[in-house]
């Protein structure tokens, strides 16, 4: 029982590793989200070709090869990327490509007359943006958010192939070491699915909240 106490740790720092991913990759694929989404609503063709391109390049290809370019090939250029930072980086602009079409559809939805109502008032772009279209926005936008979420947390099982030790690699590990694979893989298993719960309670949570704000601002 000790000995397999041991393995459990080991899966448990793995889950800590998976767990890093997902809140960097996260951090970084919202921060794509924005800046692409609002991009390819630019009114300058060369921000809005470039937005595009980068979401068509990362949607069209595999999450696979994106890593392994990442981590292999890009040190041919002259940057070389820890395994850590190799699957921040891979995972965040794969998700983050998704996340910007969810941006621009939200903020696409908000009604016409909106910014009409800021024209009239004389607001710039970007305080029409601010201050109107995208708190209307947001929670249009969070129930998606949450998918890509925990699609990126459940992408976080690909870094293994680059030798990061995240709880799918450490499974692997436990797999190899005893010749059991129930145990350390159903261990994931549900480690990952808690992660996931904890997501999406978060996003519910704050979708209430954004939302009552909303409400306030209508009333």
């Amino acid at each position: 029982m000790s000995v397999w106490s041991g393995y459990l740790t080991l899966i448990l720092q793995g889950a800590l590793v998976t767990l890093e991913l997902t809140v960097m990759g996260s951090a970084l694929a919202l921060v794509m989200a924005f800046v692409a989404g609002l991009g390819r609503l630019s009114r300058f063709f060369a921000v809005r070709a470039l937005a595009t391109a980068y979401i068509e390049f990362f949607r069209g290809t595999s999450i696979f090869v994106q890593l392994f370019w990442v981590y292999f090939v890009l040190p041919f250029a002259g940057l070389t990327l820890t395994p850590l930072q190799a699957g921040v980086l891979a995972l965040g602009l794969n998700v983050g490509a998704y996340g910007a079409e969810v941006v621009r559809g939200a903020v696409k939805a908000v009604g016409r007359e909106q910014s009409e109502a800021c024209i009239a008032l004389n607001l710039s772009r970007y305080q029409r943006m601010r201050h109107v279209i995208l708190p209307q926005a947001l929670p249009l936008m969070l129930p998606t958010f949450c998918n890509n979420a925990i699609e990126l947390l459940k992408g976080t099982a690909v870094v293994s192939l680059i030798s990061l030790t995240d709880m799918t690699f450490q499974a692997q590990v436990v797999r190899a070491q005893t010749g059991n694979t129930l145990v350390p893989f159903a261990a994931i298993l549900i480690l990952y699915f808690l992660m996931a719960s904890a997501i999406s309670a978060a996003m519910r949570l704050l979708e209430r909240r954004m939302t009552r704000g909303l409400d306030g601002m209508r009333t």
